[in-house]
């Protein structure tokens, strides 16, 4: 069985490294042909940061599978015998935060990299090194407070029910719901400064496309998000009542009042159809699938391991698989959220009225513009990652005709949330 599940893991690890190696090979040929969207000195720019990404993809899935190698081969263990608490409860909380400790202490380089060196070099870094330790060490201590505290529940749950993996499920479930409840006030509690929008004009008109879908939200906010990147984006975030539009600065000063409602219609659309939901049930179906198979592994996997059945050594293998249940979900998520992204963008040009679809086109391009995303990839990349259609694809959808030199491969990663 150990064989078994190093393999699965093994093969994950190839071929998304084979997928990244598609990607590189591929923009680096056709970054050198016509431009597309950008002009020619932008193509190459954009061509150069999505090849160093995904270089950097690859070098972090390298070192991740050498560390699953070690955690299966005697880390689980080691860390087991090392940390001791006569108390059960205790033990449990402090192996399994221990495993996401070192894991996290291990992705530090990887972030630091990408944050004052790559995104650096290509202009969107914005935040100090001071304001990114202050952020690490903030995301540090809730991730091990509130950690801790879904570590006790799932504990309580296999500790307490014979069908432990099916009221996991349903509990882990709640919290990811909680979690898009509050993901607004813990990040305007804890990173990113939310004030009310201020421009009087621009609100009421907010509000009367809100109105036009019977979107209810507590109201319309600005993030700061420009004193860390560059990049531009918008969001609603949270569910019920608790509902927020919230606006990346960045996004006010480079798009127009009418392509910043079409970029919000496109995000109304999201909403008129349920598509919050449908997110949410997805992810619920991946992690009752997930909880379904490591809740029945034979006891034989665990002994192999050289650990006992208990709560931390479960949830311990369902942290290190879940990249990959996540990986192999993708393409069915992916196919539904880009056929969500085309019925968004027509209800985002109907709500703008006349002209609506050009405004939605022309936000579409300058996001391309400023987040320097290169507008062609290669066809497996975009089946393994894209939940957006590719840019070209839309823009065709809206009616506007942009010629390509090869219509086989056209993607978009489209950094912003749109």
């Amino acid at each position: 069985m150990l064989t078994i599940i190093i393999g699965i893991y093994t093969l994950f690890v190839l071929v998304s490294i084979y997928t990244s190696v598609m990607q590189i090979g591929f923009v680096n040929q056709v970054k050198r042909g016509k431009a597309v969207l950008l002009t020619d000195n932008d193509f190459i720019k954009a061509g150069n940061y999505t090849v160093a990404k995904e270089k950097v993809s690859i070098v972090t899935m390298f070192v991740d599978y050498i560390a699953f190698i070690v955690w299966i081969g005697f880390g689980i263990e080691f860390l087991a015998s090392t940390i001791y608490f006569e108390n059960e409860v205790l033990l449990n909380i402090a192996i399994v935060m221990g495993f996401l400790v070192i894991n996290s202490i291990l992705s530090l380089p990887f972030g630091y990299y990408e944050k004052f060196v790559l995104d650096e070099k290509f202009g969107f870094n914005k935040s100090t090194k001071a304001q990114w330790a202050k952020d690490t060490v903030v995301s540090f201590i809730t991730t091990l407070i509130f950690g801790s505290l879904v570590v006790l529940g799932v504990y309580a749950i296999i500790s307490s029910f014979a069908l432990w993996w099916l009221w996991s499920f349903v509990f882990i479930f709640a919290v990811v719901i909680l979690i898009n409840m509050l993901y607004p006030t813990f990040r305007a509690m804890f990173f990113d400064k939310l004030t009310p929008l201020q421009n009087e004009e621009l609100d009421s008109q907010i509000k009367d496309l809100m109105d036009k879908t019977g979107f209810v939200s507590a109201g319309v906010f600005v993030s700061d998000a420009s004193k860390r990147d560059a990049r531009l984006n918008a969001y609603f975030g949270g569910l019920g009542k608790s509902k927020r539009v919230v606006l990346f600065d960045t996004l006010i000063e480079k798009l127009t009042t009418r392509e910043l409602l079409a970029v919000l219609g496109h995000e109304l659309g999201h909403f008129a159809h349920g598509d919050i939901y449908k997110n949410i049930a997805m992810i619920g179906m991946m992690l009752f699938a997930m909880f379904g198979i490591f809740g029945n592994l034979p006891d034989a996997l665990y002994i192999d391991l050289g650990i006992s059945k208990s709560p931390y050594g479960v949830m311990i293998l369902l942290l290190l698989f879940m990249p990959v249940l996540g990986f192999l979900m993708m393409p069915i998520m992916g196919i539904v959220s880009r056929k969500n992204e085309y019925a968004a963008d027509k209800t985002g040009s109907e709500l703008g009225g006349s002209g609506g679809a050009i405004e939605l086109a022309n936000a579409l391009k300058k996001l391309v513009t400023e987040n320097r995303s290169f507008p062609l990839s290669h066809p497996l990349y975009i089946f393994f990652h894209y939940t957006h259609p590719p840019v070209l694809e839309r823009l065709k959808e809206l009616g506007v005709d942009v010629q390509s030199s090869d219509k086989s491969a056209l993607g978009e990663p489209c950094q912003a949330d749109i």
